[in-house]
């Protein structure tokens, strides 16, 4: 079934040919001016300088043979040689009869299905989802749904965020608030000899006991706004996420529950707003992945030395405005946020080897994209134009700035349900 655009680009077509020129200067676009037009077709003015005519003259050509299309109630000429279409009320009723009466509401399946990856949601470890989640859910999810509605190979990928810096704040703040835990921790920097599953069993029984997610969700923006305040708390926090990172064995476990209490809940608000996830892929995976990637940035000779920081810089010529490096490693050694995004589109290329990944994330990020995905680009790891990111507002408080739950506070995502 064509719609009405196709249909008129292939009457238009046949009107250029009948002028004696190429069908291709035939092409219909939806009209720049809907107050003067349905569709447009600015074909003639290139028509004009291939054939190096006037544009106006050709134009007029093409109208005599469209007039007669009963699909059109008017077709006009403005100003060099605009064709402007205006369709009629007969052809538009024909068009809703036929949507209304097909299966697929009109849509037609792709030719070529494509293996694409939508990253979307983004929840947190430990922070509850407030209402402030809800674009990029909804939004998520309804892309992931057409793009498979039009035949495409489709994977929804929650990306948790369970790897940063707020892991070790939150080790650290339990670990100052429950002394039980704090000998725990000391006493299991290492996977004990002989510590069997039974005793892993009884460890996390132990967590589920004595942390939930009200206390995460107590604990984490107490936390936060601490280690604004006590630099010594600050390199603790620090030094307890470099750890973990580094495969600390209790760091590990403490983690691990981190993380399956936060699911649980996420899983019920997401069932809650019909939102369903493939993968629930957290930066953690790709953890194992960042040495050898930054071996490999390096011997394609992408990484450069920077006030003793490793970047990529991914400026290019003709740039307008300044497009910032990408941090790989910082002076202190560590991986940063950018470097576990470009270790998740190489996870990604390995894993399900998309043609198309798109990021429904909210605009703030839209510069720490760009610069991720020339990063990409550059390192062989996506072709280019197959990153793509989907920008959108953001919800904000009273205050008119957006929700943030390390502030607390926060409208809650379950209790809005």
């Amino acid at each position: 079934m064509n719609d009405l655009k196709r249909s008129l680009s292939e009457a238009a077509a046949a009107a250029f040919q009948a002028a004696g020129l190429p069908p291709e200067f035939g092409r219909v676009t939806a009209s720049d001016r809907p107050d003067l037009a349905d569709f447009q077709c600015n074909g003639a003015l290139a028509a004009a300088k291939s054939a190096k005519r006037n544009p106006r003259e050709i134009a007029v050509q093409v109208v005599e043979i469209l007039k007669g299309d009963p699909r059109l109630a008017s077709v006009e000429i403005a100003g060099v040689g605009f064709i402007n279409m205006r369709v009629s009320d007969e052809a538009l009723s024909a068009r809703a009869r036929e949507i209304a009466s097909d299966d697929r509401t009109g849509a037609q399946l792709l030719e070529t299905p494509r293996r694409v990856l939508i990253d979307y949601a983004g929840p947190n470890v430990a922070k509850p989802m407030h209402v402030g989640h809800l674009r990029a859910s909804i939004i998520g999810e309804s892309i992931k749904r057409l793009y498979r509605f039009r035949g495409d190979d489709v994977v929804g990928d929650a990306h948790f965020g369970d790897w940063g810096f707020q892991m070790g704040l939150l080790i650290s703040a339990i670990m100052d608030e429950d002394p039980f835990i704090n000998a725990l921790m000391e006493k299991l920097p290492e996977a004990p000899r002989g510590f069997s599953s039974a005793d892993e069993a009884k460890v996390m029984a132990e967590f589920e006991k004595r942390i939930t997610l009200a206390d995460l969700d107590r604990i984490y923006p107490a936390a936060s706004v601490r280690q604004k305040e006590d630099p010594a708390f600050k390199e603790r926090a620090r030094k307890a996420t470099a750890e973990l990172q580094n495969g600390r064995f209790g760091y590990r476990l403490l983690w691990r529950h981190f993380v399956n209490v936060s699911r649980v809940a996420l899983e019920r608000e997401f069932h809650a707003l019909g939102v369903d996830f493939d993968l629930w892929k957290g930066e953690s995976d790709v953890n194992d992945l960042i040495e050898p990637m930054v071996m490999q940035l390096e011997a394609k000779g992408l990484l450069v030395q920077d006030q003793g920081a490793r970047i990529v810089r991914v400026a290019r010529e003709g740039d307008k405005r300044d497009v910032p490096p990408l941090l790989v490693v910082s002076s202190e050694g560590s991986a940063m946020y950018g470097t576990t995004d470009l270790a998740t589109i190489l996870d990604r290329r390995k894993s399900f080897d998309p043609h198309l990944i798109l990021y429904c994330v909210d605009q703030r990020q839209a510069d720490h994209f760009e610069t991720v995905f020339r990063a990409a680009y550059l390192a062989g790891y996506a072709e280019e134009g197959s990153l793509e990111h989907i920008g959108f507002g953001t919800m904000n408080g009273a205050d008119g700035k957006p929700f943030k739950t390390r502030a607390g506070g926060v409208l809650k995502l379950h209790d809005l349900i």
